[in-house]
């Protein structure tokens, strides 16, 4: 293998084996879906070549990741010598986009639908429609 060849891997290679995917068909499926940019720009077929120092933005249904290719491996390792794969340099989120569906589902009372007692209030207000029947 040439010095060139030994610092590249196909891209869904390089998911599976830094342990971002669980398979390389669900690494295949998300680069078909366009989940995956490499320096920005995005990445459609699974044989494109990854190199040390590439930009990887991973667009998940659970959350948005930015990677630095760090290393090349051949073959799936443990988490710990997969970690060493990459450089994770994600922005941290603000609180308004850390909501996760937990949180959404655990609003404050009374902030969406008015409550019973705010119905009551909101009854007392209106001209009721028997006093119309005159």
């Amino acid at each position: 293998m040439d010095r060139a060849a030994e610092h590249r891997q196909r891209v869904d290679k390089w998911l599976y084996f830094a342990r971002i995917v669980k398979s390389r068909s669900l690494a295949q499926a998300y680069i078909g879906g366009g989940h995956i940019k490499i320096n920005g720009n995005a990445v459609h077929q699974a044989s494109r070549l990854v190199t040390l120092e590439d930009r990887l933005e991973l667009s998940f249904e659970h959350a948005d990741s930015v990677l630095i290719v760090k290393g090349i491996a051949d073959r799936r390792g443990p988490y710990s010598e997969a970690r060493l794969l990459y450089e994770d340099v994600t922005p941290s989120k603000t609180g308004e986009q850390r909501l996760t569906h937990l949180h959404q589902a655990l609003r404050k009372p009374g902030s969406g639908r008015p409550t019973k007692r705010e119905r009551r209030a909101i009854a007392a207000l209106r001209p009721s429609v028997a006093d119309d029947s005159d």
